[in-house]
């Protein structure tokens, strides 16, 4: 029985071996992951500690604004090219009628000031393939416009006398250009593509020496068959953007593998310095709180179908200012960045309805901020009344509170027996201090003030870290 038992064992202590030997072997990648973990020098840290942007989607597709013929299109207004079947060389031409006369950089620079944004993310060519900068690869742009001028140019400098950063998006797909292919079919396409590829690395080659403060790049239309199939360029894409301009980012939405696995590679590790993929969406506080292992940002429409400006406001529905502070608050709360995208209108303006949304997150930024801006995961279990957030140079906890139990008491666990509260306020009147009670081991109820809460509110946590709480208390045996 003996040698029956050993032998059970030993073979298990095989298998355990082989499988752990299976589980850690990867494929071999020329073109995956180049870098491991989050990067740490100063470039990203000053990315990773805005916390909050602005996207802004603008093209030829702001002039019809999701109307063509009379026919409003309920889909996204940015694809209606595609959506009412506009023939190529119709659609170009609206280039004619660009002309953006009430265009103001320093206004739409000013807004995204007192938003509250750190950075903002600007469309330099969309899938349409129109370029809002005078390029030397293509005539498709603004320089050969009615408006003529260079709109990137203007808005890097607005944006950043305003002390807030330029991103630069582009698409790589493009539905302008003759030689882009959805896939890769024959040697005919084969070729078509090469030159297709050797245009937009060029372009991109020319935003990055152009522009010199761009800090960014965020890339999208990459999910076709064609790019997947050539992840060598977008490797040698991402090598070429950092060696003309030290120190910047690209996002994951540009890389494909060796075998067209893209954002993550054929062995799970993230291409480019930070993942992309949440869009329109937020990870959940709970279950997915791995996505701190690495560095991410969700982008985020206001109206639920659209990117860029659709003359239908309420075509679909539209997020409220507050909606939009909880999604801001609850990325930070797991390590984050959140970008928050507007869509103007033809003729430069940015609508009414979104100037108003901006000024109301911006009214609660100003008081708020510091529970944003360098904040991170602070490692304390996600409560039904709203989110933490930890400053990651004072070390200060935050709770942010979207959800006032009727109770009026504020339920806390702390995430370890020696980390004890010793004191809570609220942020706006720090000498009224709030009333704390150990309840159970390592759980605390905190009690708010007999007071009427009109909008999301703040309480600082200060701890101390050389607590033995919860002694007193039995686990409960079952």
């Amino acid at each position: 029985m003996r040698t029956i038992v050993k032998g059970m064992i030993a073979a298990g202590m095989l298998f355990s071996t082989t499988l752990h030997a299976q589980e850690k072997k990867k494929v071999a990648l020329q073109y995956g992951a180049h870098q491991f973990g989050k990067r740490t020098d100063e470039a990203m840290e000053h990315w990773r500690s805005d916390r909050f942007g602005q996207f802004i989607h603008w093209g030829l597709y702001a002039i019809p604004g999701g109307v063509w013929n009379g026919k409003t299109y309920n889909y996204a207004a940015e694809f209606l090219k595609s959506s009412a079947k506009v023939p190529t060389a119709t659609w170009d031409s609206l280039m004619y009628q660009f002309n953006p006369t009430q265009f103001d950089a320093k206004a739409w620079a000013k807004m995204a000031k007192q938003m509250g944004a750190k950075y903002m993310t600007i469309t330099t060519k969309h899938h349409e393939g129109f370029c809002l900068w005078p390029s030397s690869y293509t005539s498709f742009n603004v320089g050969n416009t009615p408006y003529k001028k260079d709109i990137l140019k203007q808005l890097v400098e607005a944006y950043n006398a305003e002390g807030i950063d330029v991103h630069f998006y582009y698409s790589v797909l493009d539905w302008h250009h003759p030689d882009w292919r959805y896939d890769i079919k024959n040697a005919d396409d084969s070729i078509a593509f090469r030159r297709y590829l050797d245009f937009a690395y060029n372009q991109l080659k020319e935003l990055a020496t152009n522009y010199p403060t761009v800090k960014c790049f965020w890339f999208d239309g990459t999910w076709d068959n064609s790019i997947k199939k050539n992840g060598w360029w977008t490797w040698e894409v991402e090598k070429m953007l950092k060696q003309v301009r030290p120190g910047v980012i690209v996002n994951s939405r540009l890389r494909a593998d060796d075998f067209g696995a893209r954002h993550k590679d054929s062995n799970g590790d993230l291409m480019g310095d930070y993942e992309s993929g949440y869009e329109r969406r937020l990870p959940d506080p709970v279950k997915d709180i791995q996505v701190t292992n690495w560095d991410w940002e969700a982008c985020m429409t206001i109206p639920e179908n659209q990117w860029g400006y659709h003359r239908e406001w309420n075509l679909s529905y539209t997020k409220t200012p507050l909606e939009l502070v909880e999604m801001i608050v609850h990325t930070t709360s797991m390590g984050g960045n959140f970008l928050l995208n507007f869509g103007p209108q033809g003729n430069g303006v940015i609508r009414k309805e979104e100037q108003a949304i901006a000024s109301t997150i911006g009214d609660w930024m100003k008081v708020n901020s510091e529970v944003i801006y360098n904040c991170d995961y602070a490692g304390w279990k996600k409560q039904d009344w709203g989110y933490f957030t930890k400053n990651k140079a004072t070390g200060k906890v935050y709770m942010v509170v979207f959800n006032v139990p009727i109770s009026g008491i504020l339920k806390v666990q702390a995430p370890d027996d020696k980390t004890r509260i010793s004191k809570t306020y609220l942020l706006t009147n720090s000498s009224q201090q709030l009333a704390i009670k150990e309840t159970t081991k390592n759980q605390f109820n905190i009690y708010l003030p007999a007071q009427s809460f009109k909008e999301p509110f703040v309480i600082v946590l200060e701890t101390t870290e050389n607590g033995k709480g919860g002694k007193q208390y039995q686990d409960a045996k079952t």
